[in-house]
């Protein structure tokens, strides 16, 4: 009994150890080059906005194109020039190898990559994100962090609790990518809120096991270890105003607040390195605002 309780108790200390902060406080120093580092609040970025933004739409558009069927009516509220542009022979018919293309095939041709969940190579660690397919170059957007998104001052204590998904951005903005319970119930009621007509404004499938946006899948991205370096890193982008309205049912973030007066913030994930086939995606959990 006591054994047994024991080994209980470890293997829910070595998920848990990351977020008690006395141990986070003694162990930094142990594995600096795990921490991310930043002057100030706003030199955070790997890569400019403008790339992040060039690496979604072309994604998204791609996305959108394998289910131009299905979008007939937004279609046709869309101006003529961009109705072309998604219904020309080639976007109708988009295959890869003889079959009609699915997000992943949509992702390999836009990113040249794609990437999954599955168990991570880490012991104890429970699912990782890996690169299936491709080559992923240095600098470029990999995954993206899901979840309702609360400012500062909005209440947050209740989808909190037993919840390690729980993003903490550098200004205070907080994303909750918990994909059951109390989390997920939110997140589809604000999202189901912000609907204008046919034109959702943020991804619903990030919750269940098959995500519409094969990037939406950040929040299982494992910390860095001694062994393993961080071959990626978190960076906030906040969404353009000129961002298609088409296009923004693939953003796997939706603000708690309707009345929220800022952009809707993301947390990408850019790598900091070369990336190959077979490898697993980690991250460094901790930054340091010097």
């Amino acid at each position: 009994m006591f054994s047994s309780t024991l080994k209980w108790f470890q293997i829910k200390w070595k998920s848990y150890r990351h977020r008690f902060v006395p141990w986070i406080a003694l162990n930094l120093r142990k594995n600096e080059r795990s921490l991310r580092q930043v002057t100030k609040r706003t030199e955070d970025k790997l890569v400019p906005d403008k790339e992040v933004s060039q690496s979604l739409l072309e994604l998204f558009r791609a996305l959108f194109r394998r289910d131009v069927a299905r979008h007939r009516e937004i279609l046709n509220l869309l101006p003529h020039l961009a109705q072309t542009h998604y219904l020309t022979e080639e976007a109708a018919q988009e295959t890869h190898g003889g079959r009609p293309a699915d997000q992943y095939d949509a992702t390999l041709q836009t990113l040249g990559f794609c990437i999954e969940r599955r168990p991570s190579s880490v012991p104890f660690a429970g699912v990782g994100v890996f690169v299936t397919t491709g080559f992923v170059p240095k600098g470029t957007t990999v995954a993206l962090y899901p979840g309702t998104i609360y400012q500062a001052h909005e209440p947050i204590f209740f989808q909190s609790i037993r919840n390690p998904f729980v993003f903490r951005c550098i200004d205070g903005v907080l994303i909750d990518g918990n994909n059951k319970g109390i989390s997920k119930t939110v997140y589809k009621s604000c999202s189901g809120r912000d609907q204008i007509g046919p034109f959702r404004l943020s991804d619903i499938s990030w919750l269940t096991a098959n995500p519409n946006n094969p990037l939406a899948v950040g929040q299982y991205v494992n910390n860095c270890t001694n062994e393993r370096s961080a071959n990626v890193c978190y960076q906030e982008y906040d969404v353009p105003d000129a961002f298609p309205l088409e296009l923004r049912q693939y953003l796997p973030n939706v603000n708690y607040s309707h009345d929220a007066q800022r952009p809707l913030r993301c947390v990408v994930l850019v790598s900091l390195r070369d990336i190959r086939e077979g490898e697993e995606l980690f991250s460094n959990y901790y930054t340091i605002v010097h």
